[in-house]
């Protein structure tokens, strides 16, 4: 009966039973695309990586991403937690891993870079695989019905809520304070209601929700939640992070500009983590946006097919 290794890590975090969950499977040669589906949901982790050899030799890896339900064409923290692994392990399919990884999806190329302390590999940093897309703004008070709050709890003032995308679509709306932000509990009528009239050709509806933390511009607090057959909220969401931080670099009134944030996702799940955004602005676009944090490794095993 053949065996599969895996490895689990908590990403976007430096502390163990803190950011996201992931599982890895750094050979994933030889498993059929339905038993990815049916690991996935075992696990039943937010997202599971499925690491074979590249269809380009020019690149690193072929990444496929899965949720129990469903596989994705991207998403922020496999490809962080992934990365990081890929780095701990020091070579793949018989080459060498460098500092600069490149992993075909299908949503398209990933780039991820290495971080260390000294010789360590502590984390990754990836470019999202698709320029940034505005879809359109979404009625404040449908984004208030999802969440449980009153339309005065949503802020206009910066922006109306929007759909952007990276590579995955969220519908993105600011929160008027952190306390707000704690209060929001997601309904789930409201949300399919949403998600009949916002549905993206990716994935149903998905919100992330945000608060500037001390009025800070780059400093925020973060929620994010999605129907997933049922509600679920994430306690560390890379592409949504990333979504988020293009599109607020779209706001900034220089037509050149490098803006930096840092999200709290997490904290009211118990699982606190930080995710670190990058959005570079050339002649008023945003061409580049990068995401990342520390990744911490938490068990090892193998499963039999």
């Amino acid at each position: 009966m053949p065996s599969f290794r895996y490895v689990t890590l908590d990403v976007f975090t430096k502390e163990r039973f803190g950011g996201n969950q992931l599982a890895v499977f750094p050979d994933a040669t030889g498993i059929e695309a339905s038993d990815m589906q049916r690991i996935a949901a075992e696990f039943n982790y937010s997202e599971i990586t499925f690491v074979l050899p590249p269809e380009d030799p020019a690149n690193t890896a072929r990444v496929r991403i899965f949720e129990p339900n469903h596989e994705l064409p991207f998403a922020g923290h496999p490809n962080v937690g992934t990365a990081f692994l890929l780095g701990q392990m020091g070579s793949l399919f018989g080459r060498p891993i460098r500092e600069t990884l490149r992993f075909e999806e299908l949503g398209g190329l990933v780039t991820a870079e290495l971080t260390r302390d000294g010789a360590k590999v502590t984390g990754a940093r990836i470019r999202a695989p698709q320029p940034l897309q505005v879809r359109g703004e979404i009625e404040p008070e449908t984004i208030a019905a999802c969440a449980s709050l009153a339309a005065s709890d949503i802020v206009t003032t910066h922006h109306r809520p929007v759909v952007a995308t990276v590579g995955l679509p969220f519908a993105l709306a600011e929160l008027r304070s952190v306390e707000a932000l704690g209060r929001a509990v997601p309904d789930a009528a409201a949300f399919r209601s949403a998600d009949a009239r916002h549905r993206q050709p990716e994935v149903s509806f998905s919100l992330m929700l945000y608060a500037r933390i001390g009025g800070a511009p780059t400093s925020l607090r973060t929620r994010m939640f999605a129907l997933l057959g049922n509600i679920i909220e994430d306690p560390a969401t890379g592409s949504a992070s990333a979504a988020l931080g293009g599109y607020l670099a779209t706001l900034m009134p220089q037509p050149d500009s490098e803006a930096r944030f840092v999200m709290n996702q997490g904290v009211e799940m118990g699982r606190p983590s930080m995710i670190e955004v990058h959005a570079a602005k050339i002649a008023g676009e945003v061409r580049r946006v990068e995401v990342g944090g520390p990744c911490v490794p938490v068990m090892r095993g193998e499963i039999e097919l």
